[in-house]
């Protein structure tokens, strides 16, 4: 089967010919129908040799859809034959995060090493691959598989950084989307469905502030240096309620809290820095606001998501490829030239 992998530190991604799995006792074989590609993709393929722990070769594609081909011993045969997107940030199903459906926070999967596909584990970039446990498979209904492929990461995420803050997003609130790329675009649609706040979406490009108006931001502005004044006068001072930065730069954490007011909520989702920090401290933020740094989502969070979708209510802007041309996506993805997400469809 053909499979898009990482091979060697420092390459660029290859699309390579390897043997289709089989699934063992209480897994499920999927026959991938889509896959996204991510910006935890690049950063996973840009760690320096000594940082790297996610073995070689690795079948990428943590974003994955398909169909049930097959399923090990103990896992009910009916399952075969449906839609189903994967829940990525698998755990060990038992500790208390796990009990909760939180396995994207497992206490133990570090341990016994578990790790998520495309990030540890083959993933779903290939024409087949190996579910740990049906637990991790969400059905799909009638959605398209490009798009429930894309919201198990690129719409997962953003809907557990929103969802906390919804109760301060009342009528006349103000939420900051801090870039308009595949978690963004999505972002701003949630905040718009799911709150009273108007949207404020900050980008360095006028295609990406087009996207954020496309998809009902209330204001796109340029981030630059007259941004957080902006944001002052559109808030009438007040500042934001909630900023979720989706770059995750050190320029995009120190621009996001210049517009957060008191009270409000600083979601961190991005990691373009690689490890940027936020000052915290009297004086330095406002009074009793928030940061947190929320990561992927809960196993419940993911069935909301796709039911939004359902109905209508959240829409994927992606660019689709064929499983030959997934380098040439990844470069796009490098290059900062895609608008929404980029989607393999097999």
């Amino acid at each position: 089967m053909k499979a898009v992998q990482y091979r060697a530190i420092g390459s660029r991604p290859e699309v390579v010919e390897i043997d289709r799995p089989d699934p063992g006792p209480g897994e499920v074989l999927l026959k991938v129908t889509a896959s996204g590609l991510c910006h935890s993709d690049v950063f996973v393929m840009e760690m320096p040799e000594e940082s790297y722990t996610y073995g070689l070769p690795l079948t990428l594609g943590h974003e994955g859809a398909g169909v049930v081909e097959a399923v090990g011993e103990g896992v009910d045969p009916d399952l075969v034959g449906t839609g189903v997107a994967v829940y990525g940030p698998w755990g060990c199903g038992t500790c208390y995060r796990c009990a909760a459906g939180e396995e994207n926070y497992c206490e133990r999967a570090t341990e016994l090493g578990i790790a998520p596909p495309g990030l540890g584990s083959p993933g779903s970039m290939a024409e087949y691959m190996i579910v740990d446990s049906p637990r991790h498979l969400v059905p799909i209904g009638d959605l398209d598989p490009v798009q429930a492929a894309a919201l198990t990461d690129a719409g997962l995420t953003p809907y557990h950084a929103i969802k906390p803050a919804l109760p301060r997003l009342v009528p006349g609130s103000t939420a900051v989307v801090l870039g308009v790329g595949g978690l963004g675009h999505l972002g701003i649609q949630m905040i718009k469905e799911l709150s009273g706040a108007q949207v404020v979406a900050l980008d360095v490009t006028e295609d990406k502030l087009q996207l954020a108006r496309d998809v009902g931001a209330d204001h796109a502005i340029m981030s630059d240096e007259d941004a957080a004044q902006k944001v002052s006068e559109l808030t009438g001072g007040r500042g934001a309620d909630l900023v979720v930065d989706f770059a995750g730069a050190q320029a995009t954490i120190d621009l996001g809290q210049q517009m957060l007011g008191v009270g409000g909520r600083f979601s961190l989702v991005g990691i373009a820095g690689g490890g940027p920090a936020a000052r915290v401290g009297f004086f330095q933020v406002p009074f009793e606001s928030e940061f947190v740094v929320p990561y992927w989502g809960y196993r419940d969070e993911l069935f909301e998501v796709l039911r939004l979708a359902r109905q209508g209510r959240l829409t994927v802007h992606t660019e689709e490829f064929a499983i030959d041309d997934a380098p040439a996506a990844y470069d796009k993805l490098w290059d900062g030239t895609l608008r929404g997400r980029a989607v393999v469809r097999l």
